[in-house]
């Protein structure tokens, strides 16, 4: 909520406590009765209802951590760099083997990908100090 100066309208866990806790205390706290965001704690793998995409996706920056020994500050260039890696090179199997860059129109071209990423990374900035 701070980060983004909003309230979310819903919380969606699995049925552990900890999350009720946190929401009671963090979000019904905040946002007052009657306005607090609804709270759907029945989250099952094979459910309608579920978390499978964050699960994975905190799995993998749990992965990422340990290798690492730790991410010490919140805005480390480790952080942008899977991002990247998840959205532009990481091919997800729930998009058929696509990136979420290619299920979305967008293709990096160039013998390898990292390169090409950080190349046009690069010229975009200096794009931008261009322009100020």
């Amino acid at each position: 909520m701070e980060k983004t100066d909003k309230k979310p309208k819903v919380l969606i866990s699995d049925g552990a406590n900890n999350f009720h806790e946190t929401w009671r205390k963090e979000m019904w706290s905040q946002c007052g009765e009657g306005i607090s965001p609804k709270h759907i704690r029945d989250i099952r793998m094979d459910g309608k209802v579920h978390n499978n995409k964050m699960e994975r996706q905190n799995g993998e920056w749990r992965d990422r951590e340990k290798a690492m020994c730790s991410l010490k500050k919140e805005d480390s260039l480790v952080i942008a760099g899977m991002q990247i890696f998840h959205n532009f090179l990481r091919p997800h199997m729930g998009l058929d083997g696509k990136t979420p860059a290619e299920a979305a129109g967008i293709k990096v071209e160039g013998e390898s990908p990292w390169p090409t990423l950080i190349q046009n990374a690069v010229r975009e900035q200096k794009n931008r100090t261009a322009k100020d």
